[in-house]
């Protein structure tokens, strides 16, 4: 396997591009005992990909071609476009917060639907087109509770506050927009997260 072919490795997987696609292959874990290890890959890797096929109904994620269980490998399409997380802070404000505001809008759709996201990153975006596609759901669930959902939203604020320090406030001020537009219980939802944020300072003291 050549290097350039990796795109990124991983804890969990490693990812891969070839043939026009994308691969995300599970990586073994030497310390778990090896049925184990191959049990949990197998249904870490069916789990995500029913999680994309559902997020894809809602939002714009990559096309899923296949799935092999057997060598906990997903197949997916390879959109090219640009990665926020490199390149967000580099467009006008203005443009900045249209993009937060739209990530807002389709987080709620998937909130609505009790999709997880769980690693929710601008690393895990891509703009192409003026479209954002989302990317690994390796730690998503479904969940309709709003402390999950909060979590959800609170990871993305550290994100931009870790890689877009410049204007967080702002964009994330975008993204509730965004969300409130689309969840008919986005209310309840930032006060879970007021609640979640009053629990890390307590914590931290």
């Amino acid at each position: 396997m050549k290097q350039k072919e990796i795109l990124s490795t991983g804890a969990e997987a490693i990812i891969l591009k070839k043939e026009g696609g994308v691969i995300k292959k599970r990586v073994k874990k030497s310390y778990r005992i090896k049925q184990i290890d191959e049990n949990i890959r197998k249904l870490r890797t069916r789990s995500e990909a029913k999680l994309i096929i559902k997020a894809f109904e809602i939002i714009k994620t990559p096309r899923i071609i296949k799935t092999d269980e057997k060598d906990k490998k997903i197949f997916l399409e390879f959109i090219k476009g640009k990665k926020l997380s490199e390149n967000l802070s580099k467009f006008p404000l203005k443009e900045q917060k249209k993009i937060c505001k739209k990530i807002g809008q389709n987080i709620a759709r998937l909130h609505h639907k009790n999709v997880i996201h769980g690693d929710l990153t601008t690393s895990n975006m891509i703009l192409k087109d003026k479209d954002i596609y989302f990317i690994d759901f390796g730690l998503g669930f479904i969940s309709n509770k709003r402390e999950d959902k909060s979590v959800d939203i609170h990871l993305f604020k550290q994100a931009l506050e870790a890689k877009h320090f410049q204007n967080w406030k702002e964009l994330f001020n975008e993204f509730r927009k965004g969300y409130e537009q689309k969840n008919p219980c986005a209310e309840k939802v930032f006060n879970q997260l007021e609640k979640v944020e009053k629990r890390g300072r307590y914590k931290e003291k």
